[in-house]
């Protein structure tokens, strides 16, 4: 008899105290620990005393018309994800950490093979009901079976999830050990069943119900979207939300052009403007609000890792098939006149997919490298195991004669030869001749002087500009030859490289794998990435993956740099310390005695 009470009393007590209950933690981090403990009450780059009221008039270029920002169809508004609260909220001053928002708590095994979130019993969606466990589960299954392309990559080693109890929910991993999965299911956005069930895969033309500290206010399809604050939000005294938040409206006006944009910004048609073009940065704000102090121009420094920005070359065409081909495009491009005539000397050249970051390749592969690419070292070029990457450097004065002799010899090499001062395959007689897509007009000064350089050498290029929703259509449908795509990275990157560069997202519409990547060696490097056990495994494999796409020749890389460039009119109040991985702008609040001062002065 006492045997077996013993054996009913382990029974109960191993469900009771299972090891699903000895991790529960209020945070998760990729590597490492959380930086903030359990009982934390902000973060340390935000003003917990922080005012609450006013507005932020903000700009974007080009148009909209949906509030669905979750499927392929349509051209979403910004700004959205504020409408949307997300199970786990990141922090920005540690690479990559994630903090209890709808869940208050996450429980991981060692191997993080499956995650169990709580659902804080307060979380509401706009409409008052509770964020049920249902409503999860439902949002999953949902955005894996409907949603965008990107989710079914994102979320595709994720299994299923169940129901627990009435608060917890479990999401069972399946696949290579992938220490991320646990953050990457926190940053899914939570949607209410109830109302987007029936709304899901349509173009969306009303506000819809979140739980976040936004809801759209009005809008106007394609000219301008208004957010207020939810003030009974149910979130708002979380200390992941403490000093975030501040204003009570946020409106952005859409224009269709940069230059009208910059005009209306002058005028205070809008408050504030993150400036990504160097010529204008250098020239354009010198009017008489910023020369009298009423608009604040500034560069702030950020440890952001800035990926990669250039030509995208899609592979997918025949003409582009071969990798030399490819390198020879990258000795058209003159970044050294144009840094200097177009950017002022503002920018860097970019020789890595993961510029700006510890994760960057340099030199010759490492030890660690070898032991990961030396498995395909039969199928990879021989350059990336005795060769440093550089990219072709000019003397910046436009005149790049010796590198085109370069590109020339390679498209010989490759059995493109000159015919009649055109460039065509030797056996097939086709030309080589292709077109840069690009969305914005101002892209031209780069784009032109490239194709320029590409006709000195006999390949017939011409530049072609279309509207922002033609534009997002061609990428989605990967209709087009050659673009400019920037691609930002993460300091721990992980899934979403699956979308950029795996062989499995090359032929899905609506992917993020532009260059039409499909390499072995590729694939094998991104699963290592994802089922890297601490940082220095993921360095290794993410320099090893660097070096494999830049040997790939699929971009003619452009520049980066390491500042956000921003102007603003004087009436923000600004906490001291600036997030190291973020721009922070949310941390900002409205000061009405500058905005008195304010209109006091220019009226």
């Amino acid at each position: 008899m006492k045997i077996l009470l013993i054996f009913i009393f382990f029974i109960f007590s191993s469900n009771s105290y299972s090891i699903e209950k000895l991790d529960e933690s209020h945070a998760i981090s990729m590597h490492g620990n959380p930086k903030y403990n359990k009982d934390f009450t902000n973060f340390d780059y935000v003003n917990i005393n922080a005012k609450k009221g006013g507005k932020i008039k903000l700009h974007q270029i080009g148009s909209f018309d949906t509030l669905n920002n979750f499927i392929l169809k349509g051209s979403p508004a910004v700004n959205l994800s504020q409408v949307h609260d997300s199970l786990l909220t990141q922090s920005f001053d540690e690479p990559f950490t994630m903090y209890g928002l709808i869940a208050e708590s996450i429980t991981v095994p060692e191997d993080r093979s499956w995650a169990i979130f709580r659902i804080r019993k307060e979380a509401k969606f706009h409409d008052g009901n509770p964020i049920r466990v249902e409503d999860v589960i439902w949002t999953l299954n949902t955005l894996k079976d409907k949603g965008h392309p990107f989710f079914k990559f994102y979320y595709g080693n994720v299994k299923k999830a169940e129901k627990k109890s009435d608060h917890e929910v479990k999401f069972i991993f399946q696949g290579e050990r992938n220490l991320e999965l646990p953050l990457i299911i926190g940053q899914m956005k939570i949607l209410s069943e109830k109302y987007w069930k029936d709304k899901f895969n349509n173009v969306l033309l009303e506000s819809p119900i979140g739980s976040g500290p936004y809801r759209v206010k009005n809008f106007k399809a394609g000219r301008t979207i208004e957010f207020e604050k939810v003030d009974n939000y149910w979130g708002k005294d979380l200390a992941v939300n403490k000093g975030k938040f501040n204003f009570k409206e946020i409106i952005i006006e859409y224009f269709r052009d940069a230059t009208v944009a910059l005009e209306a910004f002058k005028s205070g048609d809008y408050d504030f403007r993150q400036e990504n073009q160097a010529k204008r940065w250098a020239n354009a704000y010198n009017f008489s609000a910023i020369k009298n102090g009423y608009v604040k121009k500034e560069s702030v420094k950020h440890e952001i890792p800035t990926g990669m920005q250039g030509f995208f070359i899609n592979t997918r065409k025949e003409i582009f098939k071969d990798r030399i081909v490819r390198k020879a495009l990258n000795y058209a491009f003159d970044f050294e006149w144009t840094n200097k005539i177009l950017f002022f000397d503002q920018y860097s050249r970019t020789s890595s997919f993961f510029s700006n970051s510890d994760l960057a390749s340099y030199g010759l592969p490492s030890q660690e490298e070898l032991k990961l690419l030396e498995l395909f070292k039969n199928k990879l070029p021989k350059e990336i195991f005795n060769e440093i990457y550089k990219n072709p450097i000019n003397n910046g004065s436009g005149e790049i004669r010796e590198n085109l002799k370069i590109a020339d010899k390679l498209l010989y090499k490759a059995g493109w030869i000159v015919k009649d001062g055109k460039r065509v395959n030797e056996i097939t007689g086709i030309p080589l001749k292709f077109t840069i897509l690009l969305v914005s007009p101002e892209f031209e000064r780069i784009a032109l002087p490239y194709a320029r350089n590409l006709k000195k050498i006999g390949i017939d290029v011409k530049v072609r500009t279309v509207d922002s929703a033609q534009y997002e259509r061609r990428l989605e449908n990967f209709s087009f030859d050659m673009t400019v795509v920037s691609l930002g990275q993460s300091l721990s990157p992980g899934n979403e490289q699956k979308d950029f560069w795996n062989s499995s997202s090359a032929e899905i519409k609506g992917s993020r794998n532009y260059a039409g990547v499909s390499n072995k060696a590729v694939d094998f490097l991104i699963d290592k990435i994802i089922a890297a056990k601490n940082r220095k495994d993921l360095i290794s494999a993410t320099k090893s993956l660097d070096r494999v796409l830049l040997f790939g020749y699929y971009v003619v890389p452009h520049w980066h740099i390491q500042n956000f460039r921003i102007a603003y009119w004087d009436k923000f109040g600004k906490p001291k310390i600036n997030p190291k991985y973020d721009l922070g702008i949310d941390t900002w609040w409205y000061d009405n005695n500058k905005v008195k001062l304010l209109e006091n002065v220019i009226n």
